[in-house]
């Protein structure tokens, strides 16, 4: 039996719908068949790769959260033309792409709207991902009133949910989360 094997669109394909050049799109593209020969990636495998950056902590639930941002159309898999557009966004996207991706990791069910209970899953994810480096430790309590206070502010209307207009506001307004959108900003 045949392994079925995922071949990505065209380079040129790929430099004009991500922000790579063609050079950095080869050298992704061989560390990701590297880690996965199928050319595609489940989310056990993407959970074992992240934890290989986050040795300190749980990074499963966190890389759940990301795998489903990156698995576009909701089959189990992430190829590498899906994970590069990922990245792209994260890496080489203007404010308001970074704003709109962190939206859909927040938004897990994907409705439109991110309610108190999607902002401490994820929120309690990010304190599980960092495991020992936060410090002092974060317990269940610290995480909910981290996130009440997070959501209060962000939920100008105070109908119980931050759309997308109220989050894109507030990341605008706060310097702290405009700074951390630029993190990924990076040459590979």
């Amino acid at each position: 039996m045949e392994a079925v094997r995922y071949k990505p669109p065209g380079l040129q394909q790929l430099c004009c719908s991500t922000k790579f050049t063609r050079n950095e799109l080869r050298i992704m593209y061989r560390g990701f068949k590297q880690e996965c020969p199928t050319g595609i990636v489940n989310e056990e495998t993407f959970k074992e790769i992240y934890a290989q950056f986050f040795p300190h902590g749980d990074s499963s639930s966190y890389a759940h959260y990301v795998f489903s941002t990156f698995d576009q159309d909701h089959d189990g898999a992430v190829s590498f033309e899906d994970f590069v557009t990922g990245l792209s966004v994260l890496a080489r996207g203007t404010f308001q792409e970074k704003i709109q991706w962190a939206f859909g990791l927040y938004d897990i069910n994907g409705d439109g709207v991110i309610t108190r209970d999607e902002m401490l899953d994820i929120v309690v994810a990010i304190y599980e991902l960092l495991g020992k480096m936060v410090e002092p430790s974060v317990d269940d309590a610290t995480a909910k009133e981290h996130v009440h206070r997070i959501f209060d502010t962000m939920d100008t209307n105070k109908d119980g949910v931050i759309t997308i207009e109220e989050f894109i506001e507030a990341c605008r307004k706060d310097q702290h989360i405009s700074k951390s959108m630029n993190i990924f900003d990076t040459v590979l």
